[in-house]
């Protein structure tokens, strides 16, 4: 059985801790990626909350809403009462 978990990032790239071995996986540019998702949402709400659901995850879902299932780790994140944190 591997155990994943994000790591840290040093610089572009994140590190994938899987048992006993580490992955270099590359870091993709929250900020720009943010910026196209919350384009027709309250910017300042959104991408706070798009830009720590990012550097956790590692993927911003394409387009403005919807698709989520193209990143299971920013679909499933929660606030503290079970709504979504992700927008």
């Amino acid at each position: 059985m591997a155990f994943h978990s994000l790591g840290r990032s040093t610089g572009n790239q994140l590190e994938i801790f899987t048992g006993s071995s580490t992955t270099g996986v590359e870091a993709i540019d929250c900020p720009s990626n943010c910026a196209r998702r919350c384009s027709k949402a309250r910017h300042n709400v959104c991408n706070r909350a798009c830009l720590a659901c990012c550097h956790h995850c590692n993927c911003v879902p394409p387009g403005t809403s919807g698709n989520k299932e193209l990143c299971p780790c920013y679909a499933n994140l929660m606030k503290r009462k079970g709504r979504p944190k992700c927008p």
